[in-house]
Parts: C-alpha cells; structure tokens; sequence
C-alpha cells in the first residue's frame, strides 16, 4: 500500500516520518516532492576501484545554475532530511526532470525502514542541462510494511550512510572490504 497526501501527514504527526523542511506545496497526493541541494560531488579520478575511496570535489551550484554535460557521474543531495520509521520510502525522479533527460538514480531508489539522512542523488544526464539548487528534482513514495523490522538501518552495523550528512556522499563500498583482504577471486 502506497500512503496517500492525508497518511503522508498523519504518519509525520505520529512521528513515523520526517520531512525537514516540510513544504505543504510539496506534497502531492500519495508523494512528497524533494529538492535539489546546494551541493554536487564528482570523483576527481577517471577510474574508480570498488574496494579503494576515490578523491572527489566539492563543488557548490551557482545562482545562476550549473550545467551538466553527459558522461559524468555527478552525485547530489536532497535538500530535505528525512526519517522514515513505519515506512519503506522509494525515491523517483519526476516526470518534468526526466522529460530534460536528468536520471536521479542509478540503482539506489528504495531506502530502509530506519533510513534518517538526506537522499544523494546518483545523476546522469542525456545531453548538457543546466539545473538549480532548490528545484523539485524528485519525488518520494511512502510504501506500509507487513510484519516487525528486527534491525532498522541506523542500528545495523554494516550502515555505511548512517551519519547525518546534508553534502552528497561519495561511495563507501570500499568499506565492504576494510576488514577482508581478498574478498573477490579474479577470474580470467
């Protein structure tokens, strides 16, 4: 079951959910809009190695906007913090967005039942666009869970994205193998 507008606010009065900042203009009727924030991070490397961090830069999107040109992993945040308690929340890009041919994600649409950070986009674009912080860039979806959840992100050892952060995350699956030498066998 998918929460409509009305279920969207009544789980946040209960404390289930959190949205901050909340913009009523925002909610949709069984969706919340979220923003693009103020930062993108690229990797400063041309390639990435799974097990190793990679350097990436900071960058800060101007007033006058930012353009994106095809080819480059750009990795953005949510304006907005939110917590989600009761409910498995799945971020999509909306129609608007993907009519300019901005991808907001990816692979990581679904977040966890106990997911409390901001939201780092994994943006692509098709051909060179120009965007804005502030503007709507996606959408979550509030889905009802059946049965208990043993462990909530937040609790689970291995949450690598646990911290509230409000700037883009880089990849942390290098931490994956931290503790493990030779994790993977190469094949040939």
């Amino acid at each position: 079951m998918i929460l409509s507008d009305t279920q969207i606010l009544e789980a946040i009065r209960r404390g289930e959910l959190r949205i901050e900042p909340f913009r009523r203009e925002a909610l949709g009727s069984n969706s919340y809009d979220v923003h693009l924030g103020p930062y993108l991070r690229v990797y400063a490397a041309p390639t990435l190695d799974a097990r190793r961090p990679t350097p990436s830069t900071l960058l800060k999107i101007p007033p006058r906007g930012l353009y994106l040109v095809p080819g480059v992993l750009y990795l953005g945040v949510t304006e907005e913090y939110t917590e989600s308690h009761a409910y498995v929340p799945f971020l999509e890009g909306k129609s608007s967005i993907g009519r300019l041919g901005i991808q907001i994600h990816a692979t990581a649409s679904k977040g966890d039942i106990g997911f409390c950070n901001h939201w780092t986009l994994e943006i692509s674009v098709l051909q060179p666009v120009r965007v804005y912080a502030g503007m709507p860039i996606g959408q979550l979806i509030f889905f009802a869970l059946e049965g208990e959840v043993a462990v909530p992100y937040g609790q689970k050892a291995s949450a690598k994205y646990a911290q509230r952060n409000p700037l883009p995350m880089p990849s942390l699956y290098w931490k994956n193998f931290a503790n493990h030498e030779d994790t993977f066998t190469h094949r040939s």
